[in-house]
């Protein structure tokens, strides 16, 4: 299955670059486990987490569902991007 597309799927309408957001899937040795790394601008950040956490434990359920179809676990996690701090 590929995961990538379903979270590009889901999350383009609510980020306001979706060009910018990157995506990583890794699986583990076993073939069981995938982590999903989702990386985008501070303010998309915050829209893909929401308020609560609302939209990201949607997003988590919607992935887990489509895990469960081929015995799989996934763990999708949220990073910004940071600025370089200037000195």
């Amino acid at each position: 299955m590929d995961y990538e597309k379903i979270i590009r799927t889901l999350i383009d309408p609510i980020v306001e670059e979706p060009k910018s957001v990157l995506i990583r899937v890794v699986e583990d040795e076993n073939g069981k486990d995938i982590d999903i790394l989702v990386a985008s601008e501070k303010e998309d950040t915050a829209r893909l987490i929401g308020k609560h956490g609302i939209i990201a434990n949607s997003l988590r359920e919607i992935l887990s569902v489509a895990g469960r179809s081929e015995n799989r676990r996934i763990f999708l996690k949220f990073e910004s991007f940071d600025e370089e701090k200037e000195d």
